[in-house]
């Protein structure tokens, strides 16, 4: 299975990839690794472990829908079975989610439905739940609206802050991530609907 990965900050998700690549635990071949942000950490890592990378900028004002149709040509370019989104904080619009042509997964740091967007963790705090957690769906239209394949939940502590308790979801988070993957590449159907 060849996977395509979109990054735009650290990378820590992409590195649990390629350490699971590299001992073994993760039947898969990264293709390559694209991002928004050209000076992200993520793209630093790919590169440090001989990945090829690509990045597509969006900067303020810049036309949306020919963005979406740069990043669609250079994922295709890449011809993968599998795009990976982790740590992209972009929302991918119908020129590049029709024209990928292959399944595009997703990690984010709660239990959805709840807790949709980029401030997961910082909302799950403000609205008092004892449980959150992490999540791999497919990526839709939508804001995290897409089909849930895998999650696994984080206990709220006393005294978590969000700081701490996104390192928690964040160390679960890079497990489950692997795990769905192993069990993709082992020939796990995907939800539809």
């Amino acid at each position: 299975m060849r996977i395509v990965v979109l990054v735009s900050g650290s990378g820590t998700n992409l590195q649990s990839m390629i350490d699971a690549v590299d001992a073994g635990e993760l039947p898969v071949e990264l293709s390559a690794v694209g991002s928004d942000v050209p000076d992200c950490g993520g793209l630093a890592r790919a590169e440090k472990a001989g990945l090829m990378t690509f990045s597509v900028p969006l900067a303020r004002g810049d036309d949306r829908e020919a963005w979406n149709a740069a990043l669609r040509d250079a994922v295709v370019a890449h011809a993968p079975d599998l795009v990976v989104t982790v740590g992209f904080m972009r929302i991918l619009g119908p020129t590049f989610l029709d024209g990928v042509d292959a399944p595009i997964i997703n990690t984010h740091p709660a239990l959805l439905p709840s807790f949709p967007g980029a401030h997961a963790v910082r909302d799950a705090l403000a609205h008092g739940v004892r449980v959150t957690g992490c999540t791999v769906h497919l990526v839709d239209a939508g804001v995290d609206t897409g089909p849930i394949i895998a999650q696994e939940p984080v206990h709220i502590l006393d005294g978590d802050d969000e700081q701490a308790l996104h390192e928690r979801i964040k160390r679960l988070e890079r497990r489950l991530l692997i795990d769905t993957l192993a069990a993709l590449a082992a020939g796990r159907r995907l939800p539809t609907g």
